[in-house]
């Protein structure tokens, strides 16, 4: 495009009056060719402002799909990556199904093999249990039932006559026998009988004994000991003036006393042996009934009765509460020992021994070896009879 420019006059410098209005007029009718030259180029400018925006926004969009094609290029590569992978993995998966299927077989193999050891372990244990039934005849048989009569001869012992010394002889007798059985499957029995052993050394026989026998002792011995009441006033009659005795004469009609609340304060003086020597056998029966509470209540009553009713200088009724004072402090104490594991326990070994061996009249055999040796149990604990009713 052109723009149109005004031909220059060549006029006169100085110009007439007259002609300068025209050539005003002129020159404003000549303006508008430059404003219409303008606006077409002001057009034209922003026509190429448009082609250019508009080129632009194609190379944009141009260049953002080419990123969108790369990068969606990309991911295709990935994607065809992980298909490769997939693949893989579903040629392992199928690897390890196969081995998996492999290795059951060789389990279920496996199994089946092992369920024919445990047959034959079963076989075998039945074989042995069939051997170790028929050693058990015989030389053990024969000490298993006297270890069987010696357990029960101690229960019944220490259960009737309180003989705890012959107990446990009899235990250690049968200690002694089930050490020479050869089966290894008694030897729990052993431990029982050592726990039944401890149970009864720990009340102390030997104490014990010697508690009954001091008991008895003292309970002879009071019907002899002085009392207050009658010998020392008849010791000290011939030393009273007239006033004293009689004051003795009139006591022996009305007597003022103080009641100190035990049965001796409601009773006679010469009572007082017959109350002692029951408390001495309340004390000897608490000491076989194994009540220590009961023995130390009685031995308290009978260091009481002494105190009070008889002669306390009198060298026996000294001696007497001295006694009483160590059975006070002995050491035969403690609860009544329960026997009977040991001998439950075998005879509940030599059934499950007689039921494996499958032997159907090794039940009435061992009933018959068991009241076998009862007979002479009888008179053995009855033999002590006669120190046991004093």
């Amino acid at each position: 495009m052109t723009t149109e420019t005004p031909p220059t006059d060549s006029v006169p410098a100085q110009p007439a009056p007259a002609a300068a209005p025209p050539t005003a007029r002129a020159q404003r009718s000549r303006d508008p060719a430059p404003r219409r030259g303008g606006g077409a180029l002001a057009v034209a400018i922003l026509l190429s402002l448009a082609a250019l925006g508009a080129a632009g926004y194609t190379g944009w969009t141009v260049w953002n799909m080419r990123q969108d094609l790369g990068a969606a290029n990309g991911l295709r590569g990935q994607v065809d990556t992980l298909q490769a992978a997939v693949d893989g993995l579903r040629d392992d998966s199928a690897n390890l199904r196969r081995r998996v299927g492999d290795a059951d077989g060789v389990n279920r193999s496996a199994r089946e093999e092992m369920l024919g050891v445990s047959e034959r372990t079963k076989n075998l244990e039945d074989a042995v249990a069939n051997l170790s039934e028929r050693s058990l005849s015989g030389h053990d048989a024969m000490l298993l039932d006297e270890a069987e009569s010696l357990l029960r001869m101690a229960k019944e012992r220490f259960a009737l006559f309180g003989d705890a010394n012959g107990a446990l002889s009899a235990y250690d007798l049968a200690d002694k026998t089930l050490a020479s059985v050869n089966d290894s499957a008694f030897s729990a029995v052993r431990q029982n009988v050592a726990a039944e052993r401890e149970a009864l050394n720990g009340i102390a026989p030997p104490a014990r004994a010697s508690d009954l026998a001091a008991l008895a002792d003292l309970r002879a011995q009071i019907p002899t000991l002085p009392l207050t009441s009658t010998d020392a006033k008849n010791d000290t009659a011939q030393d009273r003036d007239f006033w004293q005795r009689a004051g003795d004469a009139l006591g022996s009609i009305v007597k003022v006393s103080h009641d100190d609340g035990t049965p001796l304060g409601l009773a006679d003086d010469r009572i007082a042996r017959e109350l002692a020597a029951l408390d001495v056998a309340h004390a000897e029966s608490a000491v076989l009934a194994y009540d220590d509470v009961g023995r130390h209540a009685a031995l308290k009553r009978v260091d009481a009765t002494l105190a009070a009713r008889f002669d306390p200088a009198s060298p026996a009724v000294q001696a007497a509460r001295s006694r009483i004072a160590a059975l006070l402090a002995s050491q035969a104490k403690g609860q009544e020992p329960k026997l009977g594991a040991a001998l439950a326990e075998l005879r509940n070994l030599r059934s499950v021994h007689a039921l494996k061996g499958g032997d159907t009249n090794s039940g009435p055999a061992h009933a018959a070896s068991a009241s076998a040796p009862a007979a002479p149990a009888v008179p053995s604990s009855a033999a002590p009879a006669p120190k046991a009713t004093p």
